[in-house]
């Protein structure tokens, strides 16, 4: 089951992960939100350890290092 977010506007998001390949070379994993589930990433079933959800000020869910 994808972990999805219902936003304060009653959006739901859903989260994603996708290994990418920065300009020097190093390879790094993003995690981003999408309205669809997306087969060209990889859904996730909960948030990484370590992050928690938080919205902007627009309503979108983006992902912040746990304090």
């Amino acid at each position: 089951m994808t972990f999805a977010y219902t936003n304060k506007s009653g959006n739901t998001y859903y989260l994603h992960s996708k290994d990418t390949v920065l300009k020097n070379g190093r390879q790094q994993t993003i995690y981003f939100f999408a309205k669809e589930v997306k087969n060209d990433a990889t859904p996730l079933d909960a948030v990484p350890a370590g992050r928690i959800v938080a919205e902007t000020k627009n309503g979108l869910p983006v992902l912040k290092k746990a304090a």
